[in-house]
């Protein structure tokens, strides 16, 4: 059995891959706002601060705080996958998948893979970077140019408050992606 060791701290900060157990599927963008509805229904039971975020066809990238007195983001990350997995499938009308005896031990839908990737977030300039790299991700894909032009991200939040980094270049011709020229 495989021990994952999982860095945990109360109040940290996180950046989150969690992926689609099909690859090259376009679920999360084509009923994104099932997502949406799933984290929500999550934040709204156990909150959280996210930092950034941006939904890919078939994977997403976090960066999130948690409360100073919690810990526990498995948890936020299994209720946002189970809602959607559910909704997902009623909206579908689909029956539940066939499932292994391990699956559904674990009460795993399939849509989802397993296990989801995070990184404890040490210092400002990491913050920085992973917030970055969820931003730029979409045109990274080479789905957009300019990584406003993508509609499932964080980045438009900060568009419409005005807090993007002064040093952010949002459209490649300005010089490096994602960095000042």
């Amino acid at each position: 059995m495989t021990a994952y060791l999982r860095r945990r701290g109360p109040g940290g900060t996180y950046f989150f891959t969690v992926k689609l157990a099909e690859a090259g599927s376009g679920v999360l963008i084509d009923h994104v706002d099932l997502l949406r509805r799933a984290y929500a229904h999550m934040a709204a039971l156990k909150p959280l601060t996210c930092h950034a975020m941006v939904v890919l066809p078939d994977h997403l990238y976090a960066l999130w705080t948690l409360p100073e007195e919690d810990a526990d983001y498995s948890n936020r990350w299994g209720a946002l996958k189970a809602r959607f997995s559910r909704d997902f499938r009623v909206r579908l009308g689909l029956p539940p998948l066939p499932r292994s005896p391990s699956r559904r031990r674990k009460k795993d839908a399939g849509i989802w893979q397993r296990r989801f990737w995070e990184h404890a977030i040490r210092d400002d300039a990491e913050f920085e970077a992973h917030r970055r790299y969820c931003w730029m991700n979409p045109v990274k894909h080479g789905l957009v140019a300019d990584p406003a032009d993508w509609a499932f991200s964080s980045i438009h939040r900060e568009i419409r408050a005005g807090t993007l980094p002064a040093d952010f270049v949002r459209s490649p011709e300005k010089g490096e992606v994602g960095e000042a020229a």
